[in-house]
């Protein structure tokens, strides 16, 4: 199934963006786990649209409402299942769109692939808002890794052409996860936050919007973790990225500069250090071979621009076989970057406790 995510630990996602309700099952947890709402709700509210100037005006509380897998805030061996209501979609805003697909979402495909039956309110089952359950398993993975001394953090690395400083890809402090969260701009460098922040503002008051890049780590995860083949942790990080919508690609480690560099450059010597084995540089982003090398995993993800905005685009009716124009209405984010900051490090959390559980 498309919406399920997982071996050891498995998260099947449901509902769409403006269905009743949208959530996840998480199976497969351990059972004595305590987890801690509190911090999921705090996890939760760092994604949550209406935040910020730049992001969408929808407005919504995403309070998870637990149906079973908790007692007493403890995991018991059921599977734990969360719901998220909807309760400030504007349906009446995509009335138009039924029949002209909006260019480069995935209107047109789901159309032929479903018959036309597709849900187009605010994208259906294709909508970023289907982040908000996985950040909900994300939340909850990652209280299992804190537990097992990995830790997992991003911040955007760039937006257009604003660009933030990077993780120290050799020694990343999981402290500087904690005040990257504390921020309501989630960058490492305020100045930069600043300076994308402007950017953004500038091109939406034009009706226009930009994508961006966000820089992922996780620090403490045991070498020889992952299989070689198609199951590595490069495989499985990456196919769970993709589920986020709009992004375009991953590179894991120097990524697509190993190509411009030679070995001598790209290989990352060895050393002891206190007893343990590491490395002086970080170019294969704590991965080789599909497995975890015990360096810092280091990937970075690419967010296209948000394909909805206020210019006019030209379309085709499906119904009428004609090409149109279209101008989108509604509300959207003139840059959703910010907020896939924290879908990255709940796909990285689901995909990381998978392979310890």
């Amino acid at each position: 199934m498309s919406s399920d995510l997982g071996k050891n630990i498995r998260v099947t996602i449901f509902g769409q963006s403006h269905s009743a309700a949208i959530g996840a099952v998480i199976d497969g947890l351990p059972a004595g786990e305590k987890i801690d709402m509190e911090q999921v709700r705090d996890f939760l509210s760092r994604r949550a649209p209406g935040s910020g100037s730049h992001v969408t005006r929808r407005k919504e509380k995403d309070e998870p409402v637990i149906l079973s897998g908790l007692i007493n805030g403890i995991t018991c061996g059921a599977p734990l299942c969360a719901v998220i209501e909807n309760t400030d979609a504007r349906s009446k805003d995509y009335d138009a769109l039924r029949y002209v697909p909006r260019p480069s979402h995935a209107d047109y495909p789901a159309y032929v692939k479903y018959g036309g039956f597709n849900d187009i309110r605010g994208g259906g089952h294709f909508s970023g808002r289907m982040t908000a359950p996985l950040c909900f398993a994300g939340a909850v993975c990652k209280q299992i890794l804190e537990r097992r001394g990995v830790h997992v953090g991003a911040h955007i690395a760039a937006i257009g052409s604003e660009k933030d400083e990077a993780f120290d890809p050799v020694s990343v402090d999981p402290g500087l996860f904690e005040v990257i969260t504390q921020k309501s701009f989630p960058t490492i460098s305020d100045e930069a936050g600043e300076r994308m922040l402007a950017l953004i503002h500038s091109v939406a008051e034009k009706r226009d919007s930009l994508g961006g890049v966000v820089e992922c780590a996780a620090t403490g995860m045991p070498a020889g973790v992952g299989d070689p083949m198609f199951d590595g942790i490069e495989n499985r990080l990456a196919a769970a990225i993709f589920g986020i919508p709009a992004v375009r690609g991953i590179e894991f480690g120097a990524g697509f500069e190993a190509a411009e560099m030679k070995g001598s450059e790209h290989n990352d010597p060895y050393y002891y250090e206190d007893g343990k084995v590491a490395t002086r540089t970080n170019n294969h982003g704590g991965i080789l071979g599909g497995l975890t090398s015990g360096m810092p995993v280091i990937f970075r993800t690419a967010f296209k621009p948000t394909p909805s905005t206020g210019l006019e685009q030209k379309s085709v009716d499906l119904k009428q076989k004609t090409d149109v124009s279209l101008v989108i209405e509604g509300r959207h984010d003139p840059c959703i970057v910010p907020r896939a900051v924290i879908a990255v490090e709940a796909a990285a959390a689901i995909v990381l406790a998978d392979f310890l559980i």
